[in-house]
């Protein structure tokens, strides 16, 4: 049986308790504990959904998952003579009813069919061009957060673009840094929250050190309407790196990419266990902040991790809001490799 909005809501795993936390039972017929979830709570069974697979997503960005033929419908760069480039993007706004846990679907408003948009990436100084198309049922926009001329904003009444429009967003990628694009219509958090954002990177000129790199977009989704949301996770799909979780070797450089786009929540959270990360915020510098274990984020904040896996073996991740952990929003990483004591 499909569940959808309030129905989904009462009847998924991951339903509120009355006490705020995930309803989870201990008599017969209670869900079993997930492999490796050591103090998780996670639904029964797996999302079949097609619409996004946020163990691909993590190292996606720019298409580069789709065959060259399709790619090139989707994404195009030419190299212009003073050595950056011409990056070409094609972003269809679409209505798409996406699984964000097993058996609970949300009527989605997506870029190009998937939860979060496809990750945009660019070199400070290139020059970036998108075609956006809106083939959805309401007006929407793209507004990018960076410097742009006020006309490429998408911010106004008049930007809106109408069901069947289409309007070309140009400007040069400036600053480098983790920015991120959404739509800006009105009301905007009902346009951000149902779905109608992505991460948008923008690299500096040299580049950064090399590193295993993953970018993690934590959202959460009302299902029943009543401006409270139901269901967390970091790539839409909750508890998905629970079941899978994220490989990394262990003593490489981790650079997460981390962005916040939770509506009706003002912050949200994230604690890694059993080690500390460098927090760089909105990577628009090349040296690293503050040392911790934990990093909170606005609404629209972003922050780029760095850290080194010592140890091999399972390590938890999660918001530190512990009911949105409990409601989706926790995985594990997996470290492979010898261990490293420094």
């Amino acid at each position: 049986m499909r569940l959808v909005g309030a129905g989904a809501a009462a009847a998924a795993p991951l339903a509120r308790s009355p006490h705020g936390a995930a309803a989870q039972g201990s008599g017969p017929g209670a869900p079993p504990p997930l492999p490796h979830a050591a103090h998780a709570m996670g639904p029964v069974g797996r999302v079949t959904s097609d619409a996004i697979n946020p163990t691909a997503f993590l190292r996606t960005w720019n298409f580069a998952d789709l065959p060259p033929e399709k790619r090139a419908e989707y994404y195009r760069e030419t190299r212009r003579p003073d050595g950056s480039l011409l990056r070409e993007y094609r972003l269809v706004a679409v209505d798409r009813e996406i699984e964000i846990a097993p058996g609970v679907f949300f009527p989605a408003w997506t870029f190009n069919g998937q939860v979060p948009g496809p990750t945009l990436r660019a070199t400070e100084g290139d020059r970036v061009r998108v075609t956006f198309v809106n083939e959805a049922s309401h007006p929407h926009t793209i507004h990018f957060h960076g410097w742009h001329p006020p006309e490429m904003d998408g911010s106004l009444p008049e930007h809106q673009v109408v069901p069947g429009g289409q309007f070309v967003y140009e400007f040069d990628a400036d600053p480098f840094g983790l920015h991120l694009y959404h739509c800006h219509a009105a009301p905007l958090k009902r346009h951000i929250h149902k779905g109608l954002y992505g991460a948008f990177i923008v690299d500096p000129r040299g580049g950064r050190p090399p590193a295993d790199e993953l970018v993690m977009v934590m959202n959460g989704f009302d299902t029943n309407f009543d401006a409270d949301n139901e269901v967390y996770a970091v790539n839409t799909i909750a508890h998905h790196y629970t079941h899978e979780p994220i490989v990394v070797g262990v003593g490489a450089l981790v650079r997460l990419y981390v962005v916040n786009v939770t509506e009706f929540d003002l912050v949200n959270s994230l604690h890694l266990h059993g080690m500390f990360f460098t927090v760089n915020r909105t990577g628009t510098t090349l040296t690293g902040g503050e040392v911790t274990d934990t990093v909170m984020l606005c609404q629209g904040e972003r922050a780029i991790l760095e850290t080194r896996f010592r140890f091999p073996g399972l390590f938890m991740f999660h918001a530190h809001q512990s009911e949105f952990a409990e409601l989706g929003w926790m995985g594990l990483f997996e470290a492979v490799g010898v261990r490293r004591d420094t």
